[in-house]
This record gives C-alpha cells, structure tokens and sequence, in this order.
C-alpha cells in the first residue's frame, strides 16, 4: 500500500541504520503526530490533510503512487487500454478483504465513483470524473472485472483512480453524508480503524490479512498535535518519533544523536486566498496592488529563514509544467498605491489610512491555529499593508473551525481572506480548484471566475500530448497570476526529524518517507 498524500505531511528521506548491532524492536508501535483533528474518515468526503492521512493507511485504490512518483496497480491486479483511449479494462486481485471479513469486488469499485457522481453526495470530487457534462462510466462485468467508458479523452484519468474505495455493503444501506462508518471506518488497506479519541489520537492496527505485504509495525498512534512547537517538545522527549522542525530548531535538532533530520521540496505552495466575491477583492486592479505591497522575501528570509522560496503561480517548481519565466507582479508599494488610487482610493499619507468614499479600507485573514510560519506571515502582512494604509485583523482558528467556514456551502462565502496551503497531485489537472462551476461546493472557494482560465482547465484535460499540456498549463499559470484570486506567497521546504529507530525508509519527495508503509520497522536502540 502506497500512501500519497494529498496535503503537507511531516515525512523524509533514506536513513541509514542505526548501528550494524541493532535489532529488531520488540514493540512495533509507531507513534506519529496528526496536525489536527480530522474531520470524516471517508476518502470520498473528506477534504482536509488529517483525514486524508488517517485514510490513507485504512483504504487502497485501484493504483497507487511508488516513492518514484509512479503509477502502479493496487487493488487492480493489471488493465487495458482500447486503441482509442476511451474504454479501460480493470482486473482486481481476487481474495481480498474487507476489514470486517467480507469479500471485496468490483461491485465495491463501481458504487465508490457511482456514489461520487450521485448528487445528493456531499463530495468536492464529483467534476474529477465528469468530461464536459458527461459522467465517467463504470461497469462491472464480472465480481473481478471492471470495465471504465469515456467519450473522450482524459488525461488525468489514472491519476484519478488512486481514490479509495468504500464498501458498497456498509454504505448502500445508510446515508452516507451522515453515516456513522464515517467516524468508524472499515476499509481494505494495510491497517484497520480501532479507536479514536477526539482531541487525543488515532489508533490503527495491523491488517493481518492484507492482500499485500503485511505490515511489520503493529500498531500505529497517530496523536493529534495542533501546536508545532508543542509537537516538536513531544518529538525531542520521545513521544512521537516524527514531527516537522521548525527552521529555527533545524541546526539544533540535526545535532542531536537521536535523530536524522532532512530537507526536501515537495509539491507545496502556501497562499492568501481572496475572496474575490468580496467588495473589496471582486476588483483585479485592487488584488494586483495587495500583490505588489507584500514583500515575499521578507517572508521567506524572515520567518522560514530561507527555508523556501517565494511562489508566484498555481504550481510547484517541482512539477514538470512549471515554467521557466513564471508570471509575477514584482514588490512595489509605490506602484501599488498609484493603482488604488486609479480605482478611486485616496491614501492619507500623515494617518497612513486608505480610504474610498470616506470609509477606511479593511479587512480581515483567517488562519488556522498552530501553523507559526502561517500565523506570522499573516502578521508580516498586516505590517506590510499598514506601510498602504489598509488595516487588515487576523484571527486564528481551530482547525475544524476553521475548514467549515473555507469549505461551507455558501454563496458568498464568509470570510474575507484566508492564509492556507495546498499539497498537489502528481497531475497537473487543477479543474477543481480553478474552474467556475467549481463554486461554491467545490475547492474553489475563492469564487475565481475567468472564462479563459475555464477553458484552459477544460482543454488540459482533453490533451494527451505532455508538451501540449505544458503548453496548456503554462498560459493558465500566467492567467491566473495576473489575475490574483490567490497572493502566492512561498514554497516550503521541507524540514523533518526522525527518530533513529525508524527503519525502511524511502528517499524524500511528494509520495513520502513512511512509503510504502509495509517497509517500516523500528530497531532498538
């Protein structure tokens, strides 16, 4: 079982062993740190990182990603491609189960991305297996067949068919927006759902009978840590045997005998997300100035130490489509103010207020709590939008707090900007997150709305050729750049502890350190 994760998680790269004379542990518990609470253990529902971690040991997909960043079958035992691209034939390994002992099928496969497409579900997912208005089609044609139509192209396809499956047994019988399984859940992969305890942890154990290689650790604790100082003091004292290290904490951890730490970019980027159905941000002239009145830099220097990179587009540097003269609006709060005072703002220089219509120009950031180089970004550009006269508050939430308000089902949205991040897949395909259709149930609850950028998001899809979609991707970039929805602000790099006892690592990047999970033993000290 591969775990791809679809958010930011604590992970690293090949470590050696401990010392030649080690051994095996006899305690295989493996106590790692959750970011926060998770919100629904159900891959078709959630949306959120901790989620989408818990569930990733508990469920598999038809494929899954390798540590190389590749494609290969998991629950599929192999498929088939027609000449024309449109129809693929899935064979399932035979003998698998499901955690409470009954038998997986195709039947399971097709009722996942059936339930999906079904309306009444409250997924963010549903337009990742629509071309053009038209359902994807499944068909089982046999308990280990499965048979997937299209009626055109679709280059994100396989890239799709790593969502974890859900039982159709468990599900067909219960509404699953409100099922009680979506706090229990019951899946096929390599570690089965025994407890969780809000606020406190996530206890998973061994799958036992797994398809694949059984696990070598027993149990897994996945403790919930909002704080990142407070999950590093529990790191350095033992308690959990990963955590994320601040940049400031970086040298002092790496010296310390205990642990390896490592360094790495993955697919990450960190943003301002403006509400662009906001009176203040439905204008681009006025996103274009915040743009150019925040100093990246100081951000980068100053709060991640120059642990990362300035961002500028939708992207990562380390994804093929990233262009080699990405679009960016350059650091100018001079110009900036010559623009807003083009649409009508007039800057008090001696009170240092921007005002339009006699009312001073505000607004409020929303971020979640815990996250420090978050929290201090926003406060970096409070001070940076004061130097304009804009007085912006922040308030930190709790996480789930936090991502109802982001994700609510509301037009317009109630919040006016928010600090977040988001960790990409290995497709380029971005349909969710940019499309206007994609408001407001969907990721893009920034209510961004280009119709270029709709039709570039549409023609993406549709083309097989990697250059073409380069091509594709690299003119939506810049649209969107210029544009502003999102004030891009940096690229984090990566910053991980492991506890030396951690063994069966894989090498750094975006499919993670603890991949696949079955490689992972802890030796004794």
């Amino acid at each position: 079982m591969r775990l791809f994760k679809l958010a930011i998680i604590y992970l690293g790269v090949l470590i050696g062993l401990y010392g030649c004379s080690s051994s095996l542990s006899n305690n295989q518990v493996l106590t790692l740190r959750l970011g926060a609470e998770p919100s629904m253990l159900n891959p078709i529902l959630s949306t959120d990182s901790p989620s989408s971690s818990v569930n990733g040991y508990v469920f598999s997909g038809l494929l899954n990603v390798t540590p190389e960043l590749e494609l290969e079958p998991d629950l599929a035992e192999s498929y088939t491609v027609s000449p024309d691209g449109l129809v693929y034939l899935f064979k399932l390994k035979q003998s698998i189960k499901w955690h409470d002992g009954k038998d997986f099928t195709a039947h399971d496969v097709k009722f996942t991305y059936d339930t999906i497409l079904n309306p009444a579900t409250n997924t963010v997912r549903r337009s990742d297996y629509i071309i053009d208005g038209k359902a994807i089609e499944f068909k089982v044609l046999d308990e280990h067949t499965l048979q997937i139509r299209m009626h055109k192209p679709f280059a994100p396809l396989l890239n799709r068919l790593t969502m974890g499956i859900i039982p159709q047994h468990i599900y067909e019988v219960t509404d699953i927006n409100t099922a009680k399984e979506n706090q229990t859940p019951i899946g096929t992969g390599p570690y089965k759902f025994k407890q969780w305890e809000t606020s406190q942890f996530v206890l998973l154990e061994a799958n036992e009978d797994y398809y694949d290689e059984v696990p070598k650790i027993k149990k897994i604790i996945l403790k919930i840590i909002p704080d990142n100082n407070t999950a590093l003091i529990s790191f350095e004292k033992e308690e959990i045997l990963s955590s994320g290290i601040p940049g400031k904490d970086f040298k002092r951890i790496a010296e310390n005998d205990l642990f390896n730490t490592y360094r790495y970019y993955d697919l990450a980027y960190t943003y301002l997300g403006l509400n662009c159905k906001h009176p203040l941000f439905s204008n681009k002239n006025v996103r274009k100035a915040l743009a150019m009145s925040i100093d990246k830099r100081s951000i980068v220097d100053g709060i991640l130490l120059g642990y990362g990179k300035p961002a500028h587009i939708p992207t990562s540097p380390e994804m093929w489509t990233y262009p080699k003269k990405p679009f960016f609006y350059d650091y100018n709060q001079k110009d900036a103010l010559t623009i807003l005072e083009q649409e009508g703002y007039v800057f008090d220089k001696e009170k240092k207020v921007l005002s339009k219509d006699d009312k001073p120009v505000t607004f409020k950031i929303i971020t979640n709590k815990g996250n420090k180089d978050r929290e201090l970004a926003a406060t970096l550009i409070q001070k940076n939008l004061k130097e304009i006269g804009i007085d912006v508050s922040i308030q930190l939430m709790e996480w789930s707090s936090f991502i109802a308000i982001v994700n609510e089902h509301v037009d317009p949205k109630k919040f006016d900007a928010v600090i977040l991040g988001w960790s990409l897949g290995l497709d380029p395909d971005a349909y969710s997150l940019w499309h206007s259709k994609e408001y407001p149930k969907g990721f893009n609850f920034v209510g961004y709305s280009n119709s270029d950028v709709d039709d570039y998001l549409v023609l993406g899809r549709k083309e097989l050729d990697r250059k073409e979609r380069q091509i594709i991707y690299e003119e939506m970039y810049d649209e969107i750049a210029k544009d502003v929805p999102y004030i891009f602000l940096y690229y984090p790099e990566s910053l991980v502890g492991l506890n030396k006892i951690i063994q069966g690592v894989s090498p750094a990047g975006p499919a993670g350190l603890l991949n696949p999970i079955e490689n992972i033993y802890l030796i004794e000290k």
